[in-house]
């Protein structure tokens, strides 16, 4: 059973598994411990991660990359608008308000929804863990954001199903970070709570998480972010202001070139990095455009001054989760910074002045959601004992149920999970009605979401059910905000209660779980009578929607590794081209005659010729004929020179058989010695006559005397010679195992004593 926790970033992603002495973090097949967060279509197959990485410059359009920017996203969404300008690749809204990613793949236009796009990113993933690991995964942890709504939440589970892998929970990046800080932590005080404020600056996002620690225990007491803040865009600062810099100095407008830009938009993020340790730093690109090199230069002072806008963005969602958390600055014991984005000097200075304590960085920046989500699936998994410690999450949304009949309210507000709830949690409620209705899941505020986001989450109804003569009989309708923060209609059902008092028609109540069995426990006249419940999520997959992806992604793979079943055969063709013209000059120059030096020269010079041109793309089937054809010519000469070394330790073997026989005659009797010196003689006079005719060939005919004769006059010259003498020890053994005297055994015995 795996045990692997995925934090996949909008920019890369990491693996995290456990084992027996903790967490480490998997490699890709570079040996690096972040793999690129993208998916690119060449002509025929895909390339993902660090392979799809190193296309995105020369095939921009059909690259996707930062696909978590979109995935449970509605087109329209002004946020969704925005990204979608600084994306290179076309699309369209689909069906259902969502985002359609067209792009050129087989040489026909495909297009792909983002939980498509994620689930290539999560088996790509998948199979990287999988190759390391030695072991199929499946049971995993998954990070997110913490401001991913139901939708966003739903359709990584959709893209992991799709991928194969079945995450145990999804987890947010916050918590995961919190639980691996915690749980290794022995230093905690006893007397009270230790409050941790944690700050991740990622690529594309905020989020800042309050925690409390307590021996054995983690709660987050809040959850607070900005969506549209993040370490890229410090690099769109920086594009934008070497993109006027060029249009003015070079007059090249780098906004028209989609190629330009990727390649300046990576420049700029490596200047940012230089600059977090460096007071300045150059820009250099050959030919970025319109074969122009360009040059640039900048101040860390210069960056923080055309960022100052974003930097003064950082403290808000820090003050908010303060807020949310009841806390105060000075009940804060430590703070830690982490995220892609949080290596910019000037983040530090307005987190110290905020919170008034230096950011401590004794987290891997990088590695920390994975590590804590590797850490969770231990917690999860019955082959790993992980020592008992209690995670408490918090939901940083309000949600609301409403009915046909208006809102389901239990409390003053109208809200049945308010923000800050600790999840999982199970809700019971209590309502009086007559026939089929509807219950519809929303926000309660949509202040709490991230900008332009429906506050619609799911409609379920509840029925078909019969009551007689039309009363409002009693249902209880189960609802549950899941470990992954997906709130459901679990179930409902009927009761039918003689006893009970009547209540009004709206009347309404909410019970925890545990509250759900009183019914069922007050007289033998209650009679339980469960509901169907349907569920339509709002902007959700279809079962045949799910199931048609994934058939789909099963085709795409497949055709992936036909392609690289054919890369294979087409580079074993071309290296046995060039390994034989080698041999043929070397080692197999005397084991074959002119004409077939000639002919075997002649067709590897086609091939080659063949490979380059017309058979530069053809099917693995043409490449594996091509070199049966080839094989049959140079395998005569192959198997001659194999044959040499081969007959030559063959003939040791019987030569050093027949001595081996001949000393061991000698203790034999009279006639069975004999015998075998009679074999060994024969066997002698064999190999001395097929050796004297094998020696009067030369080296480039075919053998009269093959090792494999040998070894065969071998076994029968052994299993003569053994039956031999196991015909004469027999008796042998018999007769001195008779002959002895126990009593002379005893008293060896006794003598050793």
């Amino acid at each position: 059973m795996s045990v692997v926790g995925f934090d996949v970033g909008n920019e890369n992603c990491v693996i995290a598994f456990a084992k027996q002495r903790g967490i480490d973090v998997i490699l890709n097949d570079e040996s690096k411990r972040e793999t690129p967060a993208v998916v690119s279509f060449g002509e025929k197959q895909r390339f993902i991660g660090s392979a799809g990485a190193a296309s995105a410059t020369m095939n921009p359009k059909s690259t996707i990359s930062q696909v978590k920017r979109l995935i449970g996203r509605k087109y329209r969404e002004p946020a969704v608008q925005m990204d979608l300008k600084l994306l290179p690749f076309a699309t369209s809204e689909g069906p259902d308000g969502g985002i359609l990613i067209h792009l050129q793949y087989m040489n026909e236009k495909q297009s792909f929804t983002p939980v498509q796009i994620m689930a290539m990113l999560f088996a790509h993933l998948k199979q990287i863990a999988e190759k390391n690991l030695e072991m199929d995964v499946s049971d995993c942890v998954i990070g997110i954001p913490s401001y991913f709504t139901d939708l966003q939440r739903r359709a990584y589970l959709y893209a992991a199903e799709i991928a194969g892998l079945k995450p145990l929970r999804l987890m947010h990046d916050g918590t995961a970070t919190a639980l691996g800080y915690g749980i290794y932590k022995t230093d905690f005080s006893a007397g009270g709570p230790t409050n941790v404020v944690f700050v991740d600056v990622g690529h594309c996002d905020t989020q800042v998480v309050v925690a409390s620690f307590e021996p054995g225990h983690m709660k987050i007491l809040s959850h607070a972010f900005d969506s549209d803040l993040g370490g890229r865009d410090f690099d769109e600062v920086l594009f934008r202001h070497f993109a006027a810099n060029f249009k003015e100095q070079y007059n090249i407008d780098v906004y028209s070139n989609a190629r330009a830009s990727i390649r300046l938009r990576a420049a700029c993020e490596k200047l940012k990095k230089v600059l977090s340790a460096n007071a300045e730093a150059p820009l250099n690109i050959e030919c970025l455009m319109d074969e122009k090199d360009v040059k640039g230069f900048i101040k860390r002072e210069d960056f923080e001054k055309l960022s100052s806008d974003l930097l003064e963005k950082i403290s808000i969602p820090c003050r908010k989760a303060l807020l949310d958390s009841g806390l105060t600055a000075d009940r804060i014991h430590t703070l830690e910074l982490v995220g892609s984005g949080s290596r910019i000097p000037a983040v530090g200075r307005i987190l110290n002045s905020l919170f008034r304590k230096e950011p401590g960085r004794t987290i891997n920046a990088s590695e920390c959601v994975a590590r804590g989500c590797a850490l969770q699936c231990a917690m999860l998994s019955p082959i790993f004992r992980v020592r008992e410690y209690e995670v408490q999450d918090s939901f940083p949304f309000s949600i609301g149920f409403a009915s046909d009949e208006g809102p389901v309210c239990t409390l003053s507000n109208g809200i049945l999970f308010p923000k800050g709830h600790s999840f999982p949690s199970m809700k019971v409620l209590t309502l009086h009605r007559s026939s089929c209705f509807n219950l519809e899941a929303f926000y309660t505020n949509q202040n709490e979401l991230p900008p332009g986001v429906s506050d619609k989450i799911s409609k379920s109804t509840i029925g078909p059910f019969q009551v007689p003569h039309s009363e409002k009989a009693k249902i209880k309708v189960k609802i549950q905000l899941n470990l992954h923060g997906i709130v459901t209609v679990e179930s409902a059902w009927l009761i039918k209660d003689q006893t009970s008092h009547s209540t009004s028609e709206n009347n309404t109540d909410t019970h925890a779980e545990d509250m759900e069995g009183d019914d069922t426990r007050k007289s033998k006249a209650v009679k339980r009578q469960d509901i169907p419940v349907s569920e339509s999520v709002n902007g959700g997959m279809t079962l045949a929607e799910l199931s048609q992806a994934q058939e789909k992604e099963c085709q795409l793979a497949e055709q992936d590794i036909k392609v690289e079943r054919t890369k294979d055969k087409k580079n074993t063709l071309e290296a046995y081209v060039y390994e034989t013209r080698n041999k043929l000059l070397n080692t197999y120059r005397s084991f074959a005659t002119d004409s077939e030096r000639e002919g075997i020269s002649c067709n590897l010079q086609q091939t080659e010729e063949w490979l380059y041109e017309d058979g530069d793309d053809e099917s693995e089937h043409v490449y594996a004929e091509k070199l049966d054809d080839l094989k049959k010519m140079v395998d005569p000469v192959e198997n001659r020179y194999k044959e040499e070394e081969a007959r030559a330790q063959a003939t040791r073997n019987l030569l050093n058989s027949i001595v081996e026989y001949r000393m061991a005659a000698g203790s034999l009797a009279a006639s069975e010695k004999d015998a075998v010196i009679n074999e060994c003689h024969k066997a002698e006079q064999w190999l001395r006559e097929k050796s004297h005719q094998q020696e009067a060939l030369p080296r480039n005919a075919d053998p009269v005397l093959w090792s494999s004769e040998i070894k065969r006059k071998t076994e029968a010259f052994e299993a003569m010679c053994k039956h031999v003498m196991r015909h004469k020890s027999s008796p042998q053994k018999t007769e001195d195992g008779s002959g002895s005297d126990p009593r002379s055994k005893r008293e060896d015995d006794m003598d050793v004593d």
